[in-house]
């Protein structure tokens, strides 16, 4: 089978544009937006990339434009189509994402790398920002 960078396994829940698989070493694989450089996790990806080494350059996108993308409503799982949760990591609650119980989460450009850096500057970001509502 030859490969077709126009073909894509799933679509961005965020902005319907096409995602990329991109792995890290042989046994993690995600899904990175093609258009809005926003990042699929399955299940226990995000956990798991996020104590790999380096596993932050995957995540390509400018956070600026990332939070562009926090105002959409109405987020469908790429996987099963349900409506996706809102919510916010727990440790870090300026990290705002959405989640599919059954089948992963969804991060925007630059939220992954923030996610994987906890510093003593997100206990100041998590008060300005604070959880999502």
């Amino acid at each position: 089978m030859e490969y077709n960078p126009d073909l894509h396994s799933i679509q961005c829940p965020k902005c319907g544009h096409g995602m990329t698989e991109v792995t890290y070493g042989a046994d993690l694989v995600i899904d990175r937006c093609s258009n809005c450089q926003g990042l699929w996790f399955d299940t226990g990806e995000a956990d798991a990339l996020k104590k790999k080494w380096m596993g932050d350059a995957l995540d390509t996108g400018d956070p600026r434009e990332g939070r562009k993308w926090d105002n959409v409503e109405d987020i469908a799982c790429p996987r099963c189509g349900k409506d996706m949760e809102k919510t916010s990591d727990p440790d870090q609650v300026h990290i705002w994402y959405e989640r599919c119980p059954e089948h992963g989460i969804f991060m925007d450009a630059g939220e992954f790398t923030d996610y994987k850096h906890e510093t003593l500057a997100d206990w100041f970001r998590s008060l300005i920002r604070g959880e999502r509502g």
